[in-house]
Order: C-alpha cells, then structure tokens, then sequence
C-alpha cells in the first residue's frame, strides 16, 4: 500500500523493491485489520471471523472512496430523482460519484455511531442506498444475517466504530487496487489458516504472477511501446483477481495509457465478490467479473482475448461438472473439450482447453500446471490427445518448471506453460523447455508452504534465458537456469503392439525413428518370430520434461564405500575407548 505523495517516489524503485515494501505495509495493513476481530470474540469462532472482516472491509472500501463525492452524489439525487422526477437517473449519480457506483444514503459510515439504538437498522439502510452493483456484490457474502448476528450479540456498534477509525481507512487514494487485493487475500490466508483449510487454494504469490507476466510480452515490448497497449484480459479461476492486477500493472509499466479490459469468473463467492468490488473501485465494468463453475456454466461464451493468466486448481476433481463437460465434448468443435477429456480425478486440462478456445488467433496464455499434464494419460487418453492438440497446432510455446516450496499451499513442482497460436518465426515448429528449478531465493520468513521466492534477478534470469531461445546453462551468482529447445515431434510417439506366437507385447517408438529399424534393434534379436500388429498400433504424445534435464551422478566406487565405513569403525573404537578408560 503506499499513499499519493509516495507514487512519484515509487515510480523510480525496481519491482523487488517496490515489492518487498508493499509485501510490509499489506501485513500490517491487513495484521490491524486482523486485530479487529477481536471484536468478535465469543460470538465467533476464529474460522467465521471472515464472514465478518471480508465484506466490512468491501464496504468500508467502497464507503472511503465515495466519500470525496458524497455530497455532489446527494445533490444530484436531489435534483434529478427528486425535483425533476426523471424515470432514469443512474448515469448522473455515477457522474457525479466519479465511479460507476455510488450511495444516496445521507448517512456516512462514521454518522452510523450517531444513533446506537438503531445502528442495525440504520445500517441496513446505508448498504440499501448503493447502487445495485454494489448490492449484488454484498449479497455475495449473505451478509444480513451476520448484521443480525452482531447486532444480537451486542457487537454491531463496537465492529463498525473499529472500522471508523484511522487504521481501517481504505480509500482508493490511499491503497491501490493491487495492494487492496493482497490485503484481502492476507485476511482469507489468515482465516484459512484458522480453519486448517487450503489457504493458498484463494490465491497466487505476487512473485510468480510477475514473472509469468514477463513472460507473456517479453517478445513484444518493444512492438508495445511503439504501437500502445489495447487489451483484453482474462482470467478463468480469478480468485480476488490478483493475476489481472499484477499483469495490467505490467504492461501500464510499458505505456501508462494503456486500454485495459479485464474478464474473470471465479467460482467461491466471498473471493469472486472481493474481485468484483476491486474491479469497480478501478473503474472496469462490473458485468465483465462473473460469478460460476467455469467448467459447467462457462459465462464467456464466444469471447476471445489477447491475454490469459490463470492459476487453475489441479488434483480437483469434475465429477460434478461430468454431464456438461462431455455435452460439450460431443459437439466438437463447437465446444471446447473437443480433443479429448482428462480422467474424472483431475480438471486442471480441461481449463487448459478452455484458455485455449478463448485465446484470439494473435493472444497469448500463460497458466499453471502441476506434472500431471506432462505425461499423465497413455496414447490414445485424453489427456495425451490433449498435449497432441496442442503440438500439432504449433500453440505450445514454453514450459518453465519453478522451483519448489513457491505457493502457499503445495510444495509440489509446478510449470508455467506458455501457449500461443501466433509464434515468431524462431519459434516455429519447436517447444522451449526451461528449467529454473534452481532460480531462487530463500524467504527469510516461511509464509506456509512458500518457502522460496522470486526476486528480480531471478525473474530478469529466466526473461534472459526465454528471449535468448538457445540450448544453454545461464547464471547469476547462484542462480541457474537450464534451457533445452525441442522439436514438437520429439514428443510424439507410436505405441505399437507386437505378436510372437501367443504372447504380446507393446513397444513406445519416437515417432522420427523409422519403425522397422527400432524393431531389427530391438525386438528382433530377441523374438525372431515377432510382428506388428497395425491395427492397435496408436500414436501418443508425452513432454518428458524431468529426463530432458537430468544429470547422471555415477555412484560411489565401492573400494571408497569400504574405506569410509573402516574410517567410521575406527572412529567408534576410538570413542569407546576414551568413554570406557574414563569409567575405570
């Protein structure tokens, strides 16, 4: 968070160190915050302290940015609702709010304290006075009942005095639409956390959303600059919207004046409401954040974006979405699971597919995935005519393993894939593979399982590494990243079945090598007698990304095995010498 006077000094600082500043002033913007909860004590437990401190922190954010224009807002409900009567006068209110919200309550949030023997009723009506955007958004968090709630207890009052005072100010001038978000997933990690729930399931480390935005327009900054940024941008599994944050303040980096429009769907309420709130206060179209299962109710049908950023979740199963799913895989390509279907116990393809259908013939996308999508599924699975999908498009760009321990909730490794239908020339026919598993730094502090992070000498490494487009080992001090660029086919393989009397067998040939010259090799010395049997022969696809960058490390001699354990022996003697001389 950092307040107006400082923008033209945090212009100036490097992505780390404006990083690392704002990573403070987001805890302890958000650990006061957190302290307000204990306002809540005894009437509720630590896990439901978010159903609270979430949607007062929407409301007080909305409350703070209005409250320059809330008498201009006042006026002029006074004169076009009331005197001239007009049928239709939203679009004077939003003018003169200056947003494309506003609240024609004559209360203010600090006036509710006035009156502390209605402030229930009184509070309701304030949040009845916004527009209906901003209704909508608080519905999301079915927050009545909670007013209903405190106010039985005896709390009302005391909560929204707290978020009165000076430390719960949350005014647009004051904390940017980024820093807003990452305070609000700050609070969910911190309410998950009480829970013992997934935390990180809500949200994706700052760090790693930058370096995939570097990703996407390293090729193209210099074309940006010139030309301007116009862009859409979406998101398929939004959470509080932090991936569109991080990437539009990437390319405001290369033109300030950038036409940004942003699109999300998110599934969970609370953090799809969050979005929605961060959305509006920046001035963006309500409408383009929806709520829903972008799997079963995918509401952007028929768009097409420029960029896609998206951190799906993998190892979730869609059982609930089935029916709708394979409904859509049997139109084709009408659909967007055409090329096949993942098995029933992970979805994080089929979000690939849906990022793939809604990419324009000149967009980008980068999304994580776990190892699964790798090599997962045999030839002739779904999720191998998946990865044949998109090698035989020529869409897939890059892969980029991370290091471990990166993500709040997993310390599993994790990829970043690049894909795109509109490579540049030297990309043409080939998959760049980099490795910048060891490109890291060590976090002083674990925040759970994000153990490691990426500063900007990392992220200026792999940038290096992915424009340099070349096999190579490159380094920084310690840091290292690998890359290996590949052909598209040297993914590809023919499975095919062979028949030696009685007995079969099956055989994975690479799909370059000629078929009868790997059977004299290896199948014939062996079985004389052996055939293929053409008609199961299959053809599959599979990225073997962990062998591509595997190093041998010959095994100790055993002469030196033998002579280190003597050592150890001599060792115990001679300590249990010194201990059984001193016992005499």
């Amino acid at each position: 968070m950092y307040f107006v006077d400082d923008l033209e000094k945090s212009n100036s600082m490097s992505t780390e160190e404006l990083q690392k500043r704002t990573t403070v002033n987001i805890q302890e913007k958000a650990n006061l915050i957190w302290a307000i909860a204990d306002k809540l004590v005894g009437t509720y437990k630590p896990h439901e302290y978010g159903n609270v401190v979430l949607p007062m922190c929407v409301i007080k954010r909305f409350s703070d940015t209005l409250a320059p224009t809330k008498q201009a807002v006042l006026d002029a409900y006074e004169l076009y609702a009331v005197k001239r009567k007009l049928a239709v006068y939203d679009g004077f209110l939003r003018d003169a709010a200056g947003y494309d919200f506003y609240n024609t309550s004559h209360f203010t949030f600090e006036g509710l304290l006035a009156d502390a023997d209605n402030i229930a009723d009184n509070f309701r009506s304030y949040l009845n006075h916004f527009s209906k955007n901003v209704i909508d958004i608080i519905e999301k968090f079915d927050f009545d009942k909670e007013i209903s709630k405190m106010e039985h207890n005896g709390i009302l009052y005391n909560v929204i005095a707290e978020f009165c005072s000076k430390k719960a100010y949350m005014g647009a001038d004051a904390i940017s639409a980024v820093d807003m978000g990452y305070i609000f997933e700050e609070l969910v990690r911190k309410f998950s956390e009480s829970y013992d729930e997934q935390a990180g399931a809500h949200f994706t480390a700052r760090d790693i959303i930058y370096l995939m935005a570097e990703l996407l327009i390293a090729e193209q900054c210099d074309k940006l600059r010139k030309q301007g940024v116009t862009a859409s941008i979406y998101d398929m599994a939004m959470g509080t919207s932090q991936m569109l944050d991080c990437l539009g303040e990437k390319l405001r980096e290369i033109d300030p004046d950038a036409q940004l429009t942003e699109f999300g769907q998110e599934l969970n309420e609370q953090t799809f409401a969050i979005a929605k709130s961060n959305l509006l206060i920046k001035g963006g179209q309500a409408d383009n954040m929806q709520h829903g299962n972008t799997l079963s109710d995918d509401k952007f049908d028929g768009y097409r974006f420029d960029y896609i950023i998206s951190n799906p979740p993998f190892g979730i199963e869609w059982k609930n979405e089935k029916a709708v799913v394979e409904a859509e895989h049997r139109r084709g390509s009408a659909g967007r699971f055409a090329p096949g279907l993942p098995a029933i116990g992970d979805s994080q393809q089929l979000f690939m597919l849906n990022g793939i259908a809604k990419l324009k013939d000149s967009g980008r996308m980068a999304i994580i995935q776990n190892g699964s999508p790798l090599f997962k599924g045999d030839a002739g699975s779904g999720e191998s005519e998946i990865r044949g999908y998109l090698l035989e498009n020529d869409w897939l760009e890059a892969i980029v393993q991370i290091p471990n321990d990166m993500f709040y909730n997993t310390g599993i490794a994790t990829y970043i894939w690049i894909v795109t239908k509109n490579k540049s020339a030297q990309r043409v026919g080939k998959v760049q593979l980099i490795d910048a598993s060891h490109c890291s730094h060590k976090r002083r502090k674990p925040i759970g399982n994000k153990r490691n992070e990426f500063t900007d000498d990392c992220i200026a490494l792999v940038r290096k590494a992915y424009l340099a487009f070349a096999d190579g080992l490159f380094e920084d001090g310690d840091l290292q990243v690998e890359v290996k660029i590949k052909d598209n086919d040297d993914f590809k393989f023919r499975k095919v079945t062979v028949v030696d009397g009685k007995d079969k067998d099956t055989e994975t040939i690479p799909w370059e090598e000629d078929v009868e010259d790997y059977m004299q090799r290896n199948v014939y010395p062996y079985l004389p007698k052996a055939k293929i049997d053409p008609k199961k022969t299959k053809i599959g696809y599979e990225i073997p990304f962990t062998r591509e960058f595997y190093k041998y490390v010959a095994p100790r001699k055993s002469e030196d095995i033998f002579a280190h354990l003597q050592e150890l022996d001599r060792h115990e003697q001679e300590l249990m010498t010194r201990i059984m001389g001193r016992g005499i």
